[in-house]
């Protein structure tokens, strides 16, 4: 079906997309929603438009284009590495803007060198925009949530709490109340007195007994939900994360490495700095980092436009290392956004693990800044 309404610059994007050697896919507007109820995480979840086939499978209007062009990937048994582009319209509801609007992007599976594929997706974006946006001058956002998750680890928290606050990487009101009920820990207090006391004596045998017994009893089907052992464990982990309290020390190292925001021609030096002085062993997500900062100025992004927040993420919850936004100076509009995500296609069936990054672009908000030049 053709496209229509498309932005008058649309044939330079896809002489862009072909310079880059690319293959451009399309996918169906029709998705299973599962893969974006399951992996592309609660700010999406939200936006999606839901609706059911006649058989009472969940479907929903496509909201995004990586995870279907991942899917298409393993149900081809194409080969890696591959470089994908698209053009397309996806359906979600914003704050602002129409929830029916045009997505373009590159998706870069398989490339084993992590650095060199993280610094050319930066580099395509920003190659892009320069010829979509002659002139303007842009700048660019850069995290790493494989250093957020390398501190977390290093601090010696319990799995549950590292997996929570990696969780909310990139929601800074979310890791703020974490932290806050860290710091004051809220103790549970609803265990039924037998259920209590067989977590603290560590018996999960009798704790999984026991919680069967009561189902029967009570009727309680476990077809449609979560079985007695699964039941045990999940109430073990929440007496634990109730229980867990970190240290002032720990607490400030952690508020400290938020608050890094600093060119990224400085950042290598300003996070081997906080590690030594908080005594942290980053090793590997400091060496990768260091390797991607090398990797983009070899590319010929301008280092002084990019800035690094150690507090900056994107809210899709599929990314796993680098994430970076791109705008225009003078603007808040965020006109391309990506990162790495190295662990959606295994989640979405491929057999092998396949390194993945990739971006989009906003065609609404780039043809909103052209009109502003």
């Amino acid at each position: 079906m053709p496209l229509i309404n498309l932005p008058n610059f649309t044939d330079d994007l896809l002489s862009e997309f072909a310079a880059r050697q690319t293959t451009r896919v399309d996918t169906p507007v029709i998705q299973p929603a599962e893969p974006f109820l399951d992996i592309a995480g609660e700010d999406l979840r939200r936006r999606i438009f839901m609706t059911e086939s006649e058989t009472g499978a969940s479907l929903c209007l496509r909201p995004e284009f990586t995870i279907p062009v991942c899917i298409r990937h393993i149900e081809t048994a194409t080969g890696t590495p591959k470089r994908y582009s698209y053009l397309g319209e996806v359906f979600r509801q914003r704050r602002d803007g129409a929830s029916e609007f045009y997505q373009a992007g590159i998706e870069d599976l398989g490339d084993i060198n992590i650095s060199s594929a993280d610094a050319r997706a930066i580099a395509d974006a920003t190659g892009i925009l320069r010829r979509l946006l002659p002139g303007r001058r842009l700048r660019i956002t850069l995290g790493d949530q494989a250093v957020f998750e390398a501190v977390v680890q290093a601090l010696g928290l319990p799995l549950g709490w590292q997996k929570r606050l990696i969780h909310a990487f990139g929601n800074m009101e979310q890791i703020e109340t974490l932290l806050a009920r860290l710091v004051s820990p809220q103790f549970v207090t609803d265990l039924d007195d037998d259920v209590a006391r067989l977590i603290a004596a560590d018996d999960e045998a009798a704790l999984v007994t026991h919680i069967n017994e009561t189902m029967q009893a009570t009727g309680y089907s476990t077809n449609a939900s979560r079985s007695p052992v699964e039941i045990a464990r999940r109430l073990k982990e929440k007496l634990v994360l109730s229980e867990t309290r970190l240290d002032d020390a720990a607490f400030r190292v952690l508020q400290e490495f938020l608050s890094l925001n600093v060119p990224l021609v400085n950042a290598s030096a300003a996070l081997a700095g906080f590690a030594d002085a908080a005594g942290l062993k980053l090793g590997n997500a400091l060496s990768r980092f260091d390797g991607r900062v090398a990797a983009v100025a070899n590319a010929g992004v301008d280092l002084s436009v990019v800035e690094y927040r150690a507090a900056f993420g994107r809210p899709l919850d599929y990314y796993t290392g680098l994430v970076f936004e791109v705008a225009a100076e003078g603007s808040s509009a965020v006109l391309a956004g990506g990162g790495r995500f190295d662990r959606l296609l295994t989640f979405l069936g491929a057999k092998n693990r396949i390194p993945a990054v990739g971006f989009s672009l906003w065609l609404d908000r780039i043809e909103t800044e052209r009109a502003r030049a």
